[in-house]
């Protein structure tokens, strides 16, 4: 498809830019005057639109909150990528924020989800303007910072300026995604009676599987902590876990469900959290459609003024209602408290834009595909006409929201070709 456009060549500058914004640690800090999400988001901002500046392009940055990269004239068309990450985590035998390319991959929080993807499409954008394409459609290459965290720069973009109506975000997976479920954060209040712990924290991020939990103030049995994984630390009693997307909470281990099962022998209230949140007693689990069933991964908790409050990452099927779910929710009887919530999304599969990225997809890998379905909440529904194009291709890998996140070199050069395929197919 764009055989006439070499955008392999642009595989080394773009390789090097991933690694300099990775090396930029812009997960979401303490707001700074000028700064909503910390010093190190506003970096990345200012960072890429540089980048794109130096190649030539328009860009503007709505109060380091968001910002774009403008191509062309006519009807706005988006590709939505975001430059926030979430927190390293423990374990990597890479720095986090290093950059480092070793053995053919550029390691670093955000080299798939969603910095290397961003600077790929920016470097797509660069070989068409080089080429002397010229869209029928103005591309907007917008980049968010608070993608991982609430989506308050999306709200920002909104107040400043005009949505496009469609377009994809390459932060997901491959062939084409037409539909996602919908999602919401919940936390649970459960009041301790003779509390087993004097202090508990578990989890960084709600929609990251929880990999450490600790207890302080617990007696340690070695026979108990042996049938549930946990250890004992210091003067703590510890869990550790593999972290990985909340949607996908059957790829890591979760910590905090070793740390509660421990406790729950000895305190009526923490078996209840237990049998509420891992053992599943409204069946929440059972609900499916052709999306998938219903994920419920519990992520983060903390135990202060008698109360040990669970907060879970709940992903329901597209074709759902969030009033179906919290009536779910309203039979376990448990104080729970809906903190965040994304619709479903749900495209006709047929639809122009779906067919014509399955069909980007099919021609610049040679192999046949149909649209899917995911759990995982994209840039996708902040459009009227969206979806997620990728970058995870099947079968590989992933470790996005995990230890030692990275891209392969191999996979760099290809997604240059389908991105700027995809880009040009739907602007000319």
């Amino acid at each position: 498809m764009a055989t006439d456009i070499d955008f392999e060549r642009q595989l080394e500058g773009c390789v090097q830019s991933i690694a300099r914004m990775v090396r930029i640690d812009s997960s979401q800090q303490p707001a700074l005057p000028g700064k909503p999400f910390g010093e190190g988001a506003a970096e990345a901002l200012q960072t890429f639109l540089q980048l794109a500046e130096s190649f030539g392009f328009a860009t503007r940055n709505y109060d380091n909150y968001i910002g774009e990269v403008i191509f062309g004239r006519g009807e706005p068309f988006a590709v939505l990528c975001h430059l926030d990450v979430v927190p390293a985590g423990g374990g990597w035998t890479h720095p986090p924020f290093g950059g480092e390319i070793e053995g053919g991959k550029i390691y670093g929080r955000g080299t798939t989800d969603d910095k290397g993807p961003a600077v790929i499409c920016l470097y797509c954008l660069k070989a068409l303007k080089e080429a002397g394409f010229a869209p029928k459609r103005t591309v907007k290459l917008i980049v968010g910072c608070n993608e991982e965290s609430g989506w308050e720069c999306i709200a920002h973009y909104n107040e400043c300026a005009e949505m496009p109506k469609d377009g994809f975000t390459p932060d997901a997976d491959f062939p084409v995604i037409y539909a996602e479920k919908g999602l919401l954060h919940v936390r649970f209040d459960y009041p301790l009676q003779s509390a087993p712990f004097a202090a508990l924290t578990a989890g960084e991020r709600a929609n990251m599987v929880c990999d450490f939990a600790r207890a302080e103030g617990a007696a340690f049995d070695a026979e108990r902590a042996a049938r549930y994984g946990v250890c004992e630390e210091g003067a703590s009693v510890a869990a550790h876990g593999v972290s990985a997307h909340a949607s996908t909470p059957e790829a890591g281990v979760n910590a905090l469900e070793k740390l509660l099962r421990y406790f729950a022998a000895e305190n009526e209230g923490v078996a209840r959290a237990v049998s509420d949140l891992f053992d599943d007693r409204a069946h929440l689990r059972d609900l499916r459609d052709e999306t998938g069933p219903l994920t419920l991964s519990p992520d983060l908790a903390v135990y202060e003024n008698g109360v040990l409050s669970v907060t879970a990452d709940i992903r329901y099927p597209a074709t759902m209602r969030l009033a179906d779910i919290l009536a779910k929710l309203d039979t376990l009887g448990t104080a729970y408290t809906p903190l965040h919530e994304q619709a479903p999304l749900f495209n006709d599969k047929k639809s122009k834009l779906i067919s014509t990225l399955q069909r980007v997809y099919e021609e610049e890998t040679g192999a046949p595909c149909e649209p899917i379905a995911i759990g995982g909440g994209t840039y996708a529904r902040a459009l009227q006409n969206g979806a997620a194009f990728g970058p995870e291709f099947p079968g590989e890998p992933s470790t996005i929201h995990q230890k030692d996140e990275y891209i392969s070199l191999e996979n760099v050069r290809r997604l240059l070709r389908i991105y700027g395929a995809a880009i040009r197919a739907l602007t000319e």
